[in-house]
């Protein structure tokens, strides 16, 4: 692996299995400096059929950055980020066809952050149902306390 610093090499220092990845600490052998890796082992090509009908790989790091956005300035770790993906990941791959909808992967984001944050929630629906006024809003916060009754 290069280096992100200085594009050398790296040697491993130390690795640690966790629940579903490979944790490495790794040194450059050049400027000397630290960093961490996780590693996943990738077991299926999951294929996300977008609204236009176009299909693309799924990419963790395109939901995990829609996320960190929904979460900017809430009391949610990055592992709390992390479980929810690995759960909309983990149902995402259920699909016998090796294929999900957009749509799917949004519905399954939604339940999953209205039990997490409410206001994360709604950021991230707001984006993904594409709100266009603050009438959007309204309602949506409506609909929330409806249902939390």
């Amino acid at each position: 692996m290069k280096c992100p610093f200085c594009r050398k090499d790296t040697k491993v220092l130390e690795s640690r299995e966790s629940d579903d990845s490979l944790r490495r600490r790794r040194e450059c052998n050049d400027c000397g400096k630290r960093f961490t890796t996780y590693e996943r082992v990738e077991t299926t090509n999951l294929l996300v059929v977008k609204r236009n009908g176009e299909r693309e790989q799924f990419s963790r790091e395109k939901l995990r950055n829609g996320l960190l956005h929904a979460c900017q300035k809430r009391p949610i770790s990055n592992p709390q980020i992390d479980r929810l993906l690995d759960d909309v990941e983990e149902d995402c791959k259920k699909s016998r066809s090796g294929e999900v909808t957009s749509t799917k992967i949004g519905e399954l984001v939604m339940r999953k952050l209205k039990r997490l944050d409410k206001v994360a929630y709604i950021r991230f629906a707001s984006v993904y149902l594409d709100f266009k006024d603050p009438d959007d809003f309204k309602l949506a916060t409506q609909d929330l306390k409806r249902k939390e009754k």
